[in-house]
């Protein structure tokens, strides 16, 4: 991390966990146990289900809910699709685009890229996703692809907004999978990625931008991971779904940085 240029975001993905009675109870316990004083940004980003339940129970804290996904379009005929306005109405800060299992349902960097200027224009903040398979980094094109990722996904976004948006790294094979990347593998992708902000719009806004991993950190290896210079956080899966580990991550984010 290097909070002297860029904000330290911890943003929890519950996936299809959780009821609204269940996010009530969560919230309360959290609430409880939340580290005092100065401390990172924190986004637990729930089932649309969950978004309202949340956003109460959360309203006089620090923590900004999301949405797990959202639809490009403003509105029309997408049953069972959320706009962005319909999120923002709901109290919703963040949403997380791109993650790799959407796209594994057909969602493609076109779609993604679509999805982030949506919420941008929306005054979200997108949590854009992007990770390689197991056979693509055994194939040694992990950076290539990486890199088509992040350059579809950016596409049309002006310079002025870039800073908004939250990258997160996700290599699909640590995936719920409990296998994670080493800190040096994480950090030379994420490395990688700020050369591509850089390449795309320039080094004041590569330096300013948020890159999170997103590939089972949990609790007993946050420290380490979040230690790496171009780590600015985590997207948090499992270990978001229980009050006490995703404290420890939180305070694993507030270690000194040089």
């Amino acid at each position: 991390m290097n909070k002297k240029y860029r904000k330290t975001v911890i943003a929890g993905n519950w996936k299809m966990n959780k009821t609204p009675s269940e996010t009530k109870e969560f919230m309360n316990q959290l609430k409880a146990i939340l580290p005092k004083g100065r401390w990172c940004d924190v986004a637990l980003c729930v089932p649309a289900v969950c978004i309202p339940a949340a956003v109460r129970a959360m309203r006089e804290t620090r923590v900004g809910i999301g949405a797990e996904n959202c639809n490009a379009n403003a509105s029309g005929a997408y049953t069972g699709e959320i706009a962005t306005n319909m999120l923002t109405d709901a109290g919703c800060k963040y949403v997380i685009i791109g993650h790799s299992e959407r796209r594994a349902m057909g969602e493609t960097d076109a779609d993604v890229n679509a999805k982030v200027l949506a919420a941008l224009e929306a005054g979200l903040v997108p949590i854009m996703c992007c990770g390689e398979s197991l056979e693509q980094r055994e194939a040694d094109i992990t950076e290539e692809w990486i890199s088509m990722q992040i350059k579809l996904g950016l596409a049309g976004v002006p310079e002025d907004k870039v800073r908004k948006v939250v990258i997160a790294y996700e290599p699909i094979w640590a995936i719920g999978t409990g296998r994670t990347a080493t800190p040096e593998q994480a950090e030379e992708v994420c490395n990688s990625i700020r050369a591509v902000v850089r390449k795309l719009y320039s080094s004041k806004n590569a330096r300013a931008i948020s890159i999170l991993y997103g590939g089972s950190m949990n609790e007993k290896n946050a420290f380490e991971l979040l230690a790496q210079p171009d780590i600015d956080g985590g997207l948090i899966g499992g270990a978001s779904l229980v009050p006490e580990k995703f404290v420890q991550i939180i305070e694993a984010a507030n270690q000194p940085t040089v």
